[in-house]
């Protein structure tokens, strides 16, 4: 198996992307079901298979393409449908719900911290070829690929989870119209993720923001599983 291969180059980082999300909405899902709405439940979106989280354009095409880019790799699934009515602190309730997804990815980093520490070990170091290589390749991705999901999903604006956490903090008659800005949430990841860093580099969120804080945690995580085994 060639590490340079396209097509081994999808599966490194798909898969766990996939896992990833997977998870992420499920989280929100079982957070949202915690404190009192049914949606997710009676929609069967309370489920781990893929089929009925997968987005064609963010879980499959797009990671696709930035695979093949050698492009930093997120993605989105479809959103799970929560709603306000069942739940005894509607907007307190929701920023917990949007806290379940990011909170879900590091779990799993550090769950991927731990296989690799494990994995590297029972290997003996020896993991330059083969399937142990593509088994580390995966791991890794895995636990970078969440770390990313998490500490990207908190930027504090709408349609980013920390953006529905801040409009469950904010008083009543400034969250409304914070909220509103989720509207235009396409047209937000747009300027942040591709037009500020193309005129300004310097205001580039990914790489001077999210990406060492980022690094900070999987090197922290490491640092953590590594002491413990």
């Amino acid at each position: 198996m060639n590490p340079d291969n396209v097509f081994y180059q999808i599966a490194v980082w798909l898969i766990p992307l996939i896992i990833a999300i997977v998870f992420h909405e499920v989280s929100h899902g079982y957070a949202a079901w915690a404190l009192g709405d049914q949606t997710t439940r009676r929609l069967g979106r309370l489920t781990l298979n893929p089929i009925r989280h997968v987005d064609p354009i963010g879980t499959v095409a797009l990671p696709m393409l930035l695979a093949i880019a050698h492009a930093p790799i997120f993605g989105w699934a479809k959103p799970v449908p929560v709603t306000t009515s069942g739940m005894r602190h509607p907007r307190l309730d929701m920023a917990l719900v949007a806290m379940a997804g990011p909170a879900s990815n590091l779990v799993l980093g550090f769950l991927a911290a731990v296989a690799i520490t494990l994995f590297v070990a029972w290997q003996g170091g020896a993991i330059d070829a083969g399937v142990p290589r593509f088994v580390a390749y995966n791991l890794i991705n895995f636990l970078q690929i969440n770390v990313f999901l998490a500490i990207f999903n908190m930027l504090p604006l709408p349609p980013f989870d920390g953006g529905h956490v801040v409009a469950g903090v904010l008083p009543a008659r400034l969250a409304a119209p914070y909220a509103r800005l989720g509207r235009y949430g396409f047209l937000i990841m747009i300027v942040l993720l591709v037009i500020l860093p193309a005129v300004a580099p310097g205001a580039n969120v990914i790489a001077r923001v999210i990406g060492p804080v980022a690094d900070g945690v999987t090197h922290l995580f490491l640092g953590v599983a590594g002491a413990i085994f």
